[in-house]
């Protein structure tokens, strides 16, 4: 009796240990980005953006898949746009990732609810033989799951990596960055999150910088003619009118032994470069955008759309869906204009310049 109930007691305790480790593993940090742009004008140029962002990182057979695009109704946050988004970048991911899956099973899956100010979005490591089967056609790709089971419970998700998941809420406020609580989190939330603001005028010299910043955008020295915005000098964010903040919220949970500390601080040093280099970009190609209506960049972006499916097919020697009007049809009230997600960026590209389009690199 005495050997089985110390037995017991060193299991419950291992138990105890085990599941105080893994939640101790969740990370959270909330980036605030300013920029000088009003609320309107940041929401088409982020999806100019994002979209240019998207085009110019799908070559080959890797790159940017979306898979889904029409809009949704949800009870908290209102009418706006869904997006079911795929990203293929196994040769993107670093040496000691790669070893622990086998080729083609880097896929990172992304559902994307976009009420504009406010947006969620969800994401996971998904199977490969769903990542590559372009012409198949998934359940997620016909209606938004219900936001109420954030982060998504998906039957593609990647046997190696099932408790894997990023989430990313995100708030849009007319302000210089002061909101304590822009996002409306409960106090265990304020309790575990870690504040950082960002700056799109700074010089960060960090690896994921180095690997991300490609573009050479320097909004230190760049003067913008058609809006006569910029170069932005030290307190800019202080002075500038007009001026609004992204605040985004981050939540990486990799409960694994001996690497899931080094991932989730992976992602989370990979979604900071991505946030800075997406939104130098925004700033530095507003002469292109400025003059844009949301029409304009919707057309552009379903430009992109087909012509990312196509560029993934035919690399991935796989017969691509037919354009799909309803998937991609106007929407309600919002649009694919939220820069959340993760990433390495690949090398810029000259295809696509002058239209919409860069948005998600990946970052694990």
């Amino acid at each position: 009796l005495s050997n089985s109930s110390s037995s017991s007691s060193g299991t419950e305790h291992q138990q105890q240990r085990k599941l105080h480790v893994t939640a101790a593993m969740v990370r959270a940090t909330e980036y605030r980005i300013t920029m000088p742009v009003s609320l309107e004008e940041y929401r088409i140029g982020q999806t100019y953006m994002r979209s240019r962002m998207q085009m110019e990182n799908t070559r080959g057979s890797e790159g940017v898949e979306v898979r889904a695009s029409h809009p949704f109704a949800d009870d908290r946050m209102g009418h706006g746009h869904f997006a079911h988004v795929v990203y293929h970048f196994h040769s993107k991911a670093p040496a000691w990732l790669r070893a622990l899956a086998p080729h083609g099973a880097l896929c990172l899956e992304e559902q994307n609810w976009n009420a504009y100010p406010h947006s969620k979005t969800g994401m996971l490591i998904a199977h490969p033989s769903t990542c590559h089967s372009l012409n198949s056609s998934l359940a997620l790709t016909q209606s938004p799951l219900p936001l109420s089971l954030l982060p998504f419970p998906c039957p593609c998700q990647c046997p190696y990596f099932t408790k894997f998941t990023i989430t990313i809420e995100s708030m849009h406020v007319a302000d210089r960055g002061d909101s304590e609580n822009a996002l409306g989190l409960d106090e265990a939330q304020l309790k575990q999150r870690k504040v950082e603001r960002l700056d799109i005028a700074s010089h960060d010299r960090d690896m994921w910088s180095r690997l991300i910043a490609k573009s050479g955008i320097d909004p230190s020295k760049v003067t913008l003619t058609k809006t006569n915005r910029g170069p932005l000098t030290p307190g800019w964010q202080s002075t500038c009118e007009p001026v609004m903040t992204a605040y985004k919220m981050v939540t990486v949970d990799a409960p694994y032994w001996g690497f899931g500390k080094r991932l989730e601080l992976l992602v989370l040093a990979g979604e900071r470069a991505l946030f800075l280099e997406a939104h130098r970009k925004c700033f530095g190609w507003m002469d292109e955008w400025c003059e844009l209506t949301m029409e304009d960049v919707r057309r552009i972006e379903k430009e992109n759309i087909e012509a990312m499916r196509k560029n993934l097919a035919l690399n991935n020697k796989v017969a691509p869906d037919e354009f799909n009007e309803d998937e991609l049809r106007p929407e309600v009230d919002g649009s694919l204009d939220d820069a959340d997600s993760s990433g390495t960026e690949l090398a810029d590209s000259p295809k696509g310049k002058g239209k919409a389009a860069e948005g998600k690199e990946i970052a694990v």
